[in-house]
């Protein structure tokens, strides 16, 4: 049948797996080095793959092409996720395509329950308080185990530098995404909906700093609350360039 599919330049290509970790039903793999397109009957043709490409190698097409098979995606899907089970309690690995860049694989850290250990350096050094990885907004996958019953924090990439206790005001207790508008120079509003809209998100933080350019995350997140028509309590803290919170 003719249909839309997408379609990668490998000579644009440079690797670094984005759309594989973003392409839900599996048709994309990394393979030598570059993204390609392996099952054509996995492509939806709707592109989450495309908006999150730093090379602007992915691209739509029409052509001949398998039909799209949501059963044999649903199937690919819960042996990927009877897989994932298979890892320890402290390393939850969400459904990803197998052969994905292994820097974006998402997964569960285990922070929250670590013990400081008895050597004088392990008992005063600070416990991190990340939940998973990955916690880039391009990056992060819009389902994942790690979102069910979360406390999300929607924070500015420059809080973590500025702001010194972090870890501990913000992060701990919650799922982090971090993102920068004027650096991503994408509008994240859309992905931030699907993950409020698709998990049970039980509340969301947004920490900015002062400067004009973090009005960008805080309109985002603000947005995709409104999409998501879920009513879900939310507030906003504001970082000053020297460290303080201003409200």
């Amino acid at each position: 049948m003719i249909r839309k599919i997408i379609k990668i330049d490998e000579e644009k290509c440079n690797g670094c797996g984005i759309c594989a970790t973003a392409c839900h039903e599996g048709a994309i793999e990394m393979v030598n080095g570059k993204a390609r397109l392996v099952r054509e009957n996995f492509c939806d043709g709707f592109g989450d793959c495309l908006p999150g490409c730093p090379t602007g190698a992915i691209t739509f097409e029409e052509r001949e092409a398998p039909e799209y098979d949501e059963a044999a995606v649903n199937r690919a899907k819960e042996e990927r996720k009877a897989e994932g089970m298979k890892h320890g309690h402290r390393e939850h690995h969400a459904p990803h395509p197998h052969g994905g860049c292994p820097g974006s694989k998402a997964m569960q850290l285990g922070h929250e329950e670590a013990e400081r250990g008895s050597s004088p350096r392990e008992r005063f050094e600070p416990v991190p308080r990340l939940a998973q990885w990955p916690c880039q907004i391009k990056l992060v996958p819009t389902r994942a185990p790690f979102f069910d019953g979360a406390r999300l924090l929607i924070a500015a990439d420059c809080t973590a530098y500025a702001y010194a206790n972090m870890h501990e005001s913000f992060m701990r207790g919650k799922v982090t995404l971090i993102g920068c508008p004027k650096l991503d120079a994408v509008d994240y509003s859309e992905k931030l909906t699907e993950i409020i809209r698709e998990n049970d998100i039980k509340s969301v933080t947004i920490v900015r700093m002062e400067v004009p350019c973090c009005g960008g995350l805080q309109l985002a997140a603000q947005k995709a609350l409104q999409a998501s028509g879920k009513f879900i309590p939310w507030q906003v803290v504001t970082v000053s360039r020297d460290g303080r919170i201003l409200d």
